[in-house]
């Protein structure tokens, strides 16, 4: 099986450079004195999360006449909006397999950005995006089990690398594990010092029991639903637990108290929105004793639905 490069994460850096915001990295004064905290606020992106990255990467490289068929994708969200955004740019169609439980808000977003969605049951999405490939003559764009996709995300590294080159710790969220696949490939390859730890939900922490296995472990689809970070109910796929393994230092996991506290947490003192799949890094830096030295936490995502974020919100009133 052939891992992506820091070769592959600087080519699409310069692929996906015009198409993206180079996102800086905040320092959050609050943090630990000991453990100096830099928050990576990838909510800022123009579909308010990181998965643009790799989405703008996997159709760049596509050849023309392949990606005038369109795209197909499946994603609870975030990996959708990415697709439909950048292939609205691109000029070709898109449509998008979106479990029926994903926030209203992502789906809305989906369709603001010109994509047909096609709504499905938990679990069922790999199945109708097949079924749309074989109807439509599009392309698949995986949200993370693609080397093109992974190189995407881990452009997110490849900029922490070059804005504080003496980090400590990066904290990165896990899912399918595309994001931190290619974040710990950068970081690995340009700062060799650093310590990366994944984290995920208790509840859907299938990454930490599969890596404490060595290998993938499959947690049936409605346990992993259970947790309120809806983007981070994927399983890795056999490239991303590949990834994983190499680059990895350990994975935190967190609960659901503590991922809403990290979500006010970033409302209240660093001004950012952010959804909980998006507040998890913080959750973890909160709750895991990392090394002593800069933190890099990144944001992943600030797509959350109003009614929920008023919600956690005032749980602390």
């Amino acid at each position: 099986m052939k891992l992506v490069t820091i070769d592959d994460i600087d080519a699409a850096a310069r692929r996906i450079a015009s198409d993206i915001v180079r996102t800086p990295l905040l320092a959050a004064r609050w943090g630990d004195p000991d453990r100096p905290l830099w928050l990576k606020p990838e909510n800022l992106q123009p579909i308010g999360a990181f998965k643009i990255r790799g989405a703008f990467n996997a159709l760049g490289r596509l050849d023309p006449d392949v990606r005038a068929r369109g795209v197909v994708a499946y994603s609870s969200g975030n990996h959708a909006q990415a697709v439909a955004y950048a292939a609205a740019a691109y000029g070709v169609a898109a449509h998008i397999v979106m479990p029926e439980d994903t926030p209203a808000i992502k789906v809305q977003a989906t369709r603001d950005h010109g994509a047909q969605v096609v709504l499905c049951a938990a679990g069922q999405r790999e199945t109708f995006a097949a079924e749309l490939v074989q109807r439509t003559g599009g392309v698949l764009v995986p949200p993370f089990d693609h080397p093109d996709v992974i190189a995407g995300q881990g452009t997110i590294g490849l900029e922490i690398a070059q804005d504080l080159a003496d980090v400590a710790a990066v904290l990165v969220p896990i899912s399918g594990g595309g994001l931190a696949s290619g974040v710990g490939t950068a970081i690995r390859a340009l700062c060799p010092q650093a310590k990366i730890f994944g984290v995920e939900p208790e509840l859907a922490a299938d990454t930490a029991e599969s890596l404490a296995a060595g290998h993938r472990v499959d947690w049936p689809v409605a346990q992993r639903n259970r947790t309120i970070a809806d983007g981070l109910r994927a399983t890795p796929s056999e490239l991303t637990f590949a990834h994983l393994q190499r680059v990895l230092d350990d994975v935190i996991t967190v609960t659901e108290d503590e991922i809403r506290s990290a979500v006010r947490e970033l409302v209240h003192r660093a001004h950012l929105v952010a959804e909980p799949s998006g507040a998890v890094a913080l959750a973890g830096y909160r709750k895991a004793a990392t090394p002593q030295g800069p933190t890099a936490v990144i944001v992943s995502g600030g797509n959350i639905d109003v009614p929920l974020l008023r919600e956690i919100l005032s749980d602390d009133q």
